[in-house]
Order: structure tokens, then sequence, then C-alpha cells
């Protein structure tokens, strides 16, 4: 009998570590899965924040785009407008000057010269095609040696 009392004692012993070690092995199991959950969780959020992130950049780049692009229209038009002034100012001054010089040139009673152009053909002969009456020719002649 106290072998049977010995080998109920063994037997409950083991039953009671295994249920023990069980115990330790679901709670490790229920940590990880609870772990697994709070890093999946915290991925979910990080991509969220990154797409939100990315699509500000997007509309910020667009905004700074269309603002460029305007400044741009802008500029080359304040550009073309100030050339524009800048020409009709230029031709005044000009008719105003000839008209003074005119005047000036009427009261004086003098005639204007001008110089004339001269074309190539009347600056340069020998360029139409004619040739030089050089009587000097370019060789040496017999007698020159």
């Amino acid at each position: 009998m106290k072998l049977t009392i010995l080998t109920i004692s063994l037997v409950a012993a083991a039953v009671l570590a295994a249920l023990g070690q069980e115990g330790v092995v679901q709670d490790v199991k229920h940590g990880a899965k609870k772990a697994g959950q709070e890093i999946k969780g915290g991925l979910e959020t990080a991509g969220k924040k990154t797409k939100e992130a990315a699509e500000t950049v997007g509309e910020k780049t667009k905004e700074t785009a269309k603002t460029v692009g305007r400044k741009t229209k802008e500029t080359a038009q304040t550009v073309g407008q100030k050339t524009k002034e800048t020409a009709k100012t230029v031709g005044e001054k000009t008719k105003d000057t000839a008209e003074t010089v005119g005047d000036k040139t009427k009261e004086s009673g003098k005639p204007v010269h001008r110089k004339g152009k001269t074309t190539s053909e009347k600056a340069n002969p020998e360029t139409s095609g004619q040739q030089s009456t050089n009587p000097a020719p370019n060789t040496p002649s017999a007698t020159d040696r």
C-alpha cells in the first residue's frame, strides 16, 4: 500500500508539474500574441502617417508649382509692358530729335551734307572680276636671275 501511495504521489506530482508548465506556456503564447498585435497596430499607424505626409507634400508641391507659374507669367507680362513703354519712349525721343535737327537746319540755311555709302564695286574694282593692270609680273623674268 505504501507503494501505491508513492506511485499515486509521483503521478500527482508529475501532473501538477505538467499543468504548471502548461500554464506558463499559455502565458508566453498570450504575451507573444499581444506583442504581435501591438507591433501590427504600430505599423498600420506608421503607414497611415506616411501616406498622409506624402499627400501633404504632393499638395504643397502642386501649390508651389502653380504659384511659380503664375509669378513667372506676371513677370513676363511686366517685362513685356516695360519693353513696349521703352520702345514707345525711344521712338518719341527719336522723332523729337529729328524734328529739332530739321528745324535747326532750316534756320541755318545751310544744306546738310550726308556721307553716301560706297558700294563694294566702287571701293575695290578688282573684286568685280577685273584684273589689275600691274605691268610687273609675279614671276621673275630670265633677266632677273
